[in-house]
């Protein structure tokens, strides 16, 4: 069995029925697939998207003490801001386009620390790496972790019920993982640690790392704005944290067909750009599935990348050593032709209503 299907902890549905047709498990399943993976009391393996989630729950206090303590114009300026430009272009920078595809390289470690902390921790890198790999591999199809044709909950509950690893892999399946992970500087497990705790990050370096991070972002955002600044971006940085597991299930047009000519033009999957996501985040997602290693996919003039011009600043100064950018590759096999074959489309033949003129004697 090729490793990326069987990389990931299949939920008790099934990922397909026996026609190899996609399961699409009732609300009340992913629900109770959803509480059975938290239950770390039932087994310690449960306990990175128990941990992942965890750290969403504390986030929520500060979201209600900035509403309900400290809102004013300002911060909600700041929050705003820091979730949906700040969290969402780190998320794109670190998550995606470096842990996940290695689109550039980073100079040395400090810069790699430097940037993987740029915002508050909230994403283990595990959860979000290795079944990215698989969502390109089987993007909509079974298999697919967040698979926009099975429904918005399917999508929102992914990162517990279909993207933590499998716990039963053998050694030289588990050395995969290592090899996918090993650039992101995340401290690993051993195998025999990996059979213990059934991830490959461990649990005391996650824990520690969270904490650290904590601490000193909320150091940083009190001495600039003391608490009123503090709460709101720990709260901005919660909201950011619900509402980016909804992304996929948008960015695959909610399961249907919403592709747009000349815009979208991957046809392999359901992918789309959107506005939005493209210009808080760099996130033109169409344009990502057509070349995902590359470490700008806003392509055209309009779409605004962030995260592009980032990696791109981090190379001016030295931080970044190399990147792979293919907007070339994207204008000649793609977008050119497009417009040749628009070019060369038969214009529609003008009619021009006949007026008979009226004479007046």
């Amino acid at each position: 069995m090729p490793f990326l299907d069987h990389v990931l902890k299949p939920p008790t549905y099934g990922w397909k029925d026996s026609q190899g047709q996609l399961v699409k498990p009732s609300a009340g399943q992913i629900f109770k697939e959803f509480f059975f993976r938290l239950n770390v009391f039932s087994d310690r393996k449960n306990w990175l998207p128990f941990f992942s989630w965890f750290k969403v729950l504390c986030l929520i206090p500060f979201f209600f003490i900035f509403l309900f303590s400290f809102f004013s114009v300002w911060t909600l300026v700041a929050a705003f801001v820091y979730s949906m430009i700040i969290m969402g272009t780190h998320g794109t920078i670190w998550h995606h386009r470096y842990c996940t595809h290695g689109a550039y390289k980073f100079k040395n470690k400090f810069w790699r620390f430097f940037t993987q902390n740029l915002t508050i921790n909230v994403i283990p890198e595990e959860i979000y790496v290795i079944s990215h790999h698989v969502h390109h591999a089987k993007s909509d199809q079974p298999g697919d972790p967040y698979n926009a044709n099975a429904g918005f909950l399917y999508c929102f509950l992914a990162d517990v019920n279909h993207q933590p690893i499998a716990q039963d892999l053998d050694e030289a399946d588990y050395n995969r993982v290592k090899s996918l992970m090993k650039h992101t500087g995340v401290s690993g497990n051993s195998y025999a640690q990996y059979r213990k705790w059934g991830s490959f990050v461990t649990p005391a370096s996650a824990i520690a790392s969270w904490l650290l991070n904590w601490a000193f972002w909320y150091a940083a955002f009190y001495l600039v704005g003391g608490h009123a600044l503090a709460c709101s971006l720990f709260g901005a940085a919660g909201f950011w944290a619900v509402g980016v597991r909804t992304f996929n299930y948008e960015g695959h047009g909610k399961g249907e067909a919403c592709q747009r000519e000349g815009v979208d033009h991957n046809k392999k999957d359901n992918s789309v750009n959107q506005l939005w996501p493209g210009i808080v985040a760099g996130e033109w997602h169409n344009n990502h599935h057509l070349f995902p290693k590359s470490a700008r996919s806003g392509f055209k003039p309009h779409q605004v990348d962030f995260a592009w011009y980032y990696i791109k600043l981090m190379n001016m100064v030295g931080a970044v050593s190399c990147y792979k950018d293919f907007k070339k590759q994207f204008y000649e096999q793609y977008y050119l032709p497009y417009l040749a074959m628009k070019a060369q489309e038969p214009k529609k033949a003008r009619i021009v209503p006949q007026v008979e003129a009226t004479k007046t004697y």
